[in-house]
């Protein structure tokens, strides 16, 4: 009773009428500009977080949305006119901050989306002789470094340039054969630290510095006793769409990196077959080769073994 008057009270199926009567006021004013502009919008923002995923950056992104969401919480709840004032001019900055803190990926995104390449599926190229035979080499080379567990970091470019990384080696321009990668790293050899570099069937680079992976996947992973040839496999995988293959010193254990994930416990047929699904798409692939090289797509796996998964 409210006044001496029963208060009157609402019936389920009229609130589920007048939900059902805003829907349909909301759907009667949606045009179709309406739903080109909202996808356009989650198209940008999906591919800016994946272009982000498994890099330090997301981790900074995470913290500044948790820093700003704070801010606007406590400027909401409390009356604080000095912090208010604060935070009114410092979100400002923060955001003109944003190009500055995320340069690199945003330099690697761009140049990404530029080396998509076009839609049509790519001609066959007489190159394609030169490409089999480094690939077998590299094979021949892993599967023999594996059986004397002689640790090796080889690393073969695809779409982005390494030319960064090859300026910190030893410029050879050789021919890919199995006996100069064994060479290279033979133990206690000038050249047997760092990794090599394999541009266009070429053996560009030795001892080659590489960057070391930022996103901590392998410290989440049950066999955390790694090497630094993992970890710098992991980073130049997660900073170019290069393919990075690691032999292990300790086991002689061939593993495969890229797009910031490690296939481990590789045989030289699957090492092959993996090489060869990247190096020599088919056709199918090819005809969406745009997206898959703008998102930097994964590795085909016919099984689940020997993988490191992360989400």
């Amino acid at each position: 009773m409210l006044n001496g008057k029963p208060r009157r009270r609402t019936r389920p199926i009229d609130s589920v009428t007048e939900f059902l009567n805003n829907l349909f006021f909301i759907f009667q004013r949606v045009s179709w500009l309406s739903v080109l502009d909202i996808m356009l919008v989650t198209l940008i923002f999906f591919v800016l977080l994946y272009s982000l995923r498994d890099t330090q950056a997301m981790a900074l992104l995470r913290g500044m949305i948790m820093l700003i969401v704070a801010i606007t919480l406590i400027t909401s709840l409390v009356e604080l006119p000095a912090f208010s004032w604060f935070a009114r001019n410092a979100l400002p900055a923060m955001l003109l901050a944003l190009p500055v803190i995320f340069a690199p990926e945003i330099r690697r995104t761009l140049e990404r989306i530029g080396r998509a390449g076009s839609f049509l599926p790519a001609s066959a190229k007489p190159a394609d002789q030169a490409l089999e035979e480094t690939i077998r080499a590299v094979v021949s080379a892993a599967a023999r470094l594996s059986a004397r567990k002689h640790g090796a970091l080889i690393v073969m470019q695809r779409l982005d340039h390494l030319d960064d990384f090859i300026q910190t080696g030893v410029q050879l321009n050789a021919k890919v054969t199995p006996e100069l990668l064994l060479q290279v790293f033979y133990p206690n050899t000038p050249l047997h630290d760092g990794g090599v570099i394999i541009v266009d069937s070429r053996v560009a680079a030795a001892s080659c510095v590489l960057p070391l992976s930022a996103s901590g996947i392998l410290n989440r992973t049950p066999e955390r006793q790694m090497g630094l040839r993992h970890r710098a496999s992991l980073g130049i995988s997660e900073v170019s769409d290069a393919i990075a293959i690691v032999v292990s010193e300790e086991s002689g254990a061939i593993s495969i990196a890229h797009s910031g994930r490690m296939l481990r416990r590789l045989d030289p047929e699957r090492l092959e077959n993996i090489l060869a699904a990247f190096f020599r798409p088919s056709g199918a692939e090819q005809r969406v080769g745009f997206f898959s090289r703008l998102f930097n797509s994964k590795t085909p796996r016919k099984d689940k073994q020997g993988g490191i998964k992360e989400s």
